[in-house]
């Protein structure tokens, strides 16, 4: 089944009816295939099918794009906390999490979605049921790898603005997480992510002390209490490189049930700003306190 593509009506009055088609394609498929600065455009292929994976992910790798490749919901979500994609091509039908899954989870609370995201699936039915959704294309397998470019090239086109943003994430401002929690690691993640952030997560207290220090972010979110060494323990540790020294640093938990009293006592001498709230979005608030004041000292 052939992917219905859909241009800008204003290509093909510049361009003339017959010539219209043609340019549409060729600006499309430029504007998909440029780097900004340095990089390529990331697409997301997910698909529980692992030889179509290959073969398609060998495919767009040929054309120029960087391809991560997942085959479950499950592996599509763990990679999409450490990759920002340009775009997701994701296939609905699969076992676990499957497509649905991992639409509800990238989807806003105001419907919209994190990513641009094109659905690949066999069950060509389901074009009805996704055109009230905010997807940005649908196409049947199995396809042609040429028609799926085109259709990439397509919403990699009309969501330019989009792209770009998301390409220029590296610019963005890097927030590096630490909580030992998983389920509590996940929603601040999410908080901070969904206020325009760029998130670095880490589990354990060495391991966000490394990772400050290699690459030192805009700002330290760290929970009170974490595994292998406490915030209390490592600000000071900060405090003393210069590479991190003058990086903001938000520490919640105070006034949760597994705060120690001496850990709490230890922040008093400590240049952060310490929460008592677990609250991704009083977290949040802190942090954007926390840059605004750092931006203007």
């Amino acid at each position: 089944m052939k992917a219905l593509l859909h241009f800008p009506a204003h290509f093909a009055i510049l361009h003339g009816r017959e010539e219209g088609a043609a340019a549409c394609f060729r600006a499309a498929w430029l504007f998909a295939k440029t780097d900004v600065g340095t990089m390529k455009r990331k697409i997301l292929l997910v698909d529980d099918d692992a030889s179509l994976l290959a073969t398609l992910g060998d495919f767009l790798e040929n054309e120029g794009y960087q391809v991560s490749k997942a085959e479950s919901g499950e592996e599509a979500m763990a990679i999409l906390s450490a990759v920002r994609p340009d775009l997701i091509v994701l296939d609905m039908s699969m076992p676990g999490m499957g497509g649905m899954g991992v639409l509800d989870r990238l989807t806003r609370h105001d419907g919209s979605l994190r990513y641009p995201v094109l659905v690949l699936t066999a069950r060509a039915t389901m074009a009805e049921y996704f055109a009230d959704k905010q997807v940005d294309g649908f196409i049947a397998k199995p396809c042609d790898p040429e028609d799926l470019l085109l259709e990439i090239s397509r919403i990699l086109f009309q969501r330019g603005s989009d792209a770009a943003a998301v390409v220029a994430s590296q610019a963005r401002t890097v927030v590096l997480l630490g909580d030992s929690d998983k389920t509590r690691h996940t929603a601040m993640r999410q908080a901070l992510t969904d206020a325009g952030f760029e998130v670095t997560g880490i589990f354990r207290g060495p391991d966000l002390l490394e990772a400050a220090i290699l690459e030192p972010p805009a700002a330290i979110v760290m929970r009170l209490e974490m595994d292998g060494q406490s915030a209390d323990s490592i600000l000071p540790l900060l405090a003393q490189m210069n590479s991190t020294r003058a990086v903001p640093v938000v520490v919640y938990g105070l006034g949760a049930p597994d705060a120690r009293i001496e850990h709490v006592a230890a922040l008093d001498d400590q240049r952060c700003l310490a929460l008592s709230s677990d609250l991704p979005e009083s977290v949040v608030t802190a942090v954007r306190k926390v840059l605004a004041e750092n931006a203007t000292a």
